[in-house]
């Protein structure tokens, strides 16, 4: 059944968030929950084989090997943060897990520095005991990889550079493992690096990745809506100063973004990540954003990471040719690409405590309404806030 062998089984951008919440916001309180957006139905006893396998994360930790790796590629963490991990045991008592006929419900509760590496393992068990408890049975190993091959070789022709960013929504370890190794195998210059650092270091590429919505969710709880984006940024530049200079913009819709991203930070960060919205109309707001602030748009770069395939790809590639630097993560059509229908799940952080006082909504307000997290009364009063038409979002 589907289990974990490696802590760093795991997306980089959560152990980089990790760094910084131990450095930043050790008391905070997170909680998340299970959205089960493509309304699957889990078959009796799910929650039971899910139990065992989050039990049995409880004996991960990182090994010598794997903290000489993560340091040597990563020499803007400090040490101290390795020895930390070194001695980070997941708890298995910080999710509560149930099942009523088909519908799950998994919450995650605890200090955010701890709860914060939970998402992405427990997407993936979700997914793959998905897959085992139904008996569903996916493409051969030989016609994973003649499909990754192919996908790496049409994008090779497109010359542009891609990663892997489809560790939560895989279809299983093996599959993902198959994948990365073929894309490392068949895209020279085209293949970058891959958003988990487990597969990155067995297969010597790039561990790829910055923040996600959560850092600037919990900012809102505890600075407000307005001050997100603007003090996320500013506190993630104090962490890494000037690495990891990829800022996620839809949090609270791109016009709010950039809003809130002034000339300064404009000019420190390396670029911006897409990953709501239509693309071509975010390539058009970038564009202009960095003229108004008198910076070559050609000196940075937009991330995609929406949802792509190759026609996606291929069209905004063609379009931000010649205007702007561009870049491409594809998750779930590497991982999950095997006959299969891939599942629409996510774990998104619902409550934050930023100190001892009281738990505060958290929401998420998409460039696309239909992936908006959060509760309507929050989402509501943060709409009048930002000031942003209901109409529209």
């Amino acid at each position: 059944m589907a289990s974990f062998t490696s802590i760093l089984d795991n997306d980089f951008y959560k152990f980089t968030m990790q760094n910084a919440v131990v450095k930043l916001f050790p008391k905070a309180k997170a909680r998340y929950h299970f959205i089960n957006r493509g309304h699957h139905k889990f078959p009796e006893g799910f929650d039971i084989l899910l139990k065992a396998a989050v039990n049995e994360m409880a004996d991960l930790r990182l090994t010598k090997a794997e903290k000489v790796f993560f340091a040597r590629t990563c020499p803007y963490i400090d040490p101290t943060y390795f020895d930390f991990l070194q001695g980070y045991r997941y708890d298995p008592d910080e999710i509560k897990i149930t099942q009523d006929g088909p519908d799950l419900e998994v919450v995650i509760e605890g200090y955010w520095y701890r709860t914060i590496l939970w998402e992405v393992p427990l997407m993936s068990l979700i997914c793959e005991l998905f897959y085992e408890s139904q008996g569903l049975v996916r493409a051969s190993d030989e016609e994973v990889i003649a499909t990754a091959k192919n996908k790496i070789e049409k994008y090779k022709k497109l010359h542009i550079t891609i990663a892997d960013f489809g560790t939560r929504r895989r279809h299983s370890y093996e599959v993902h493992d198959l994948v990365v190794r073929t894309l490392k195998q068949y895209g020279e210059k085209t293949f970058i690096g891959t958003s988990n650092v487990h597969l990155a270091m067995k297969y010597e590429t790039k561990p790829i990745g910055t923040h996600a919505h959560e850092w600037f969710m919990f900012h809102a709880a505890k600075y407000g809506y307005k001050m997100a984006n603007l003090l996320g940024l500013e506190h993630w530049s104090d962490v890494y100063r000037g690495d990891l200079g990829i800022a996620l913009s839809d949090t609270y819709t791109t016009e709010v973004f950039f809003q809130q991203f002034d000339k300064k930070l404009t000019k420190l960060f390396d670029g911006v990540r897409h990953d709501s919205g239509d693309p071509l109309e975010f390539t058009d707001k970038v564009i202009a954003h960095y003229k108004k602030n008198g910076i070559d748009p050609l000196s940075n770069t937009i991330i995609f990471s929406d949802g792509l395939d190759y026609e996606k790809v291929e069209r905004i590639a063609n379009y931000c040719e010649g205007k702007v630097l561009h870049s491409f993560g594809v998750g779930t059509n590497f991982t999950n690409d095997v006959g299969l229908k891939a599942m629409n799940i996510v774990i998104k952080m619902t409550d934050a405590l930023p100190e001892d006082d009281q738990w505060t909504p958290v929401i998420k307000l998409s460039d696309e309404p239909m992936k908006h997290t959060g509760d309507e009364d929050s989402i509501y009063i943060a709409k009048k806030v930002l000031m942003i038409d209901n109409d529209n979002v």
